[in-house]
């Protein structure tokens, strides 16, 4: 009866070196699959954007070089229920730096972008409405549009000076004559 166990325990033993042997000692641990390869996409580094407003978890986020915001806001975990999508260029490419602000839905206005103490809304007013800004003409009105089109709405007067044109002489008259949500 004892040659039996032992038959046992050295069959037992030589399936678990078998095993050990099959599932372990060829191949090393799996990392997770990286979101960005820069060898596959050919790019060279990744870019840190940092995304703001309504989504699930805003603050900084690596995407591929090359990256459109749409990407951005999905490592972000994505836009929120509250999101208003329409009023960001979700297809606009990301440069490094940046930082993309998912508005929430708009407030309620005057039925226009002008207010009626004579503001004028900068993330919603028409180029012709922008014109109305103190100093601003047809061209700067329209900088300030395609800026807003290329990189979401302006959160504070201050990212005006992002806009080609203005500068701090600029920005000091138009800090009161401007209206943001």
């Amino acid at each position: 009866m004892p040659s039996r166990y032992w038959l046992s325990a050295v069959g037992l033993i030589a399936a678990a070196i078998a095993a050990s042997i099959w599932y372990g000692g060829s191949s090393s641990p799996t990392s997770p699959p990286l979101l960005f390869d820069p060898v596959a996409d050919g790019s060279e580094q990744p870019i840190t954007v940092h995304v703001a407003g309504e989504v699930v978890a805003p603050g900084l986020v690596e995407v591929a070089s090359g990256s459109r915001v749409a990407d951005a806001v999905a490592a972000a975990g994505g836009s929120t229920r509250s999101a208003d999508l329409t009023r960001v260029n979700l297809a606009a490419e990301l440069r490094d730096g940046q930082q993309i602000v998912i508005p929430g839905p708009a407030t309620a206005t005057s039925g226009g972008a002008i207010e009626q103490d004579g503001s004028v809304r900068i993330n919603t007013a028409s180029v012709g409405e922008l014109e109305q800004l103190p100093g601003v003409g047809p061209v700067l009105a329209g900088r300030i549009a395609a800026y807003r089109d290329d990189h979401g709405p302006f959160a504070a007067v201050e990212d005006l000076l992002d806009v080609p044109g203005i500068g701090e002489g600029k920005l000091e008259t138009l800090r009161d004559a401007v209206a943001l949500p």
